[in-house]
């Protein structure tokens, strides 16, 4: 299951997420999502867990749960839209 992990600070490292969600169960992959031209963190990340039952135990008792003075948002992420091409002038 991939779970969104949405509010955090800017300084939060995939080592970080991986030492929050640990105990709750395997991890299969960990991104912080990275602005690519200043290299900080965008502020959210993704956690892919292979155990649906132990990824919804982490989702409930993470909801909420305080990292860097920052209340966490993680629930169960939606799929990724496919990205519409750039509209291209008509004349």
């Amino acid at each position: 299951m991939n779970i969104y992990v949405g509010n955090l600070a800017f300084s939060a490292t995939d080592h970080d997420l991986r030492q929050l969600f640990e105990p709750y169960g395997a991890i299969d992959d960990i991104r912080v999502i990275m602005d690519r031209d200043t290299g900080r963190s965008k502020g959210f990340g993704f956690v892919e867990m292979p155990d649906g039952t132990a990824a919804r135990t982490a989702i409930a008792k993470l909801q909420g749960h305080e990292m860097d003075g920052r209340p966490l948002t993680v629930n169960e992420a939606k799929p990724r839209e496919p990205r519409r091409e750039p509209s291209r002038a008509r004349w």
